[in-house]
């Protein structure tokens, strides 16, 4: 159990950072482009806004699944 935990730690790390600088990037991208997710209500900007920081963070998370992946096939090539 003990020697499982690095690889856990790690899978849980990489997602963690991934899911937030997408969502980090997706929320920037909308403010670049005029959306506002803290916006009163819920109007049009808001909503694009709260998709773009969905997509990012989505998008994010699979990039540091995919890094995750190809570090593992590397590691096995190596050993």
């Amino acid at each position: 159990m003990a020697a499982d935990t690095p690889k856990l730690l790690l899978e849980g790390l990489s997602d963690a950072v991934g899911f937030v600088g997408g969502a980090l990037i997706g929320f920037w991208l909308g403010r670049f482009f005029g959306f506002d997710i803290f916006a009163a209500g819920y109007g049009n900007s808001a909503i694009a806004g709260i998709v773009l920081v969905g997509i990012g963070g989505g998008l994010g998370l699979q990039l540091a699944r995919r890094w995750r992946r190809a570090q593992e096939k590397k590691r096995s090539k190596d050993a």
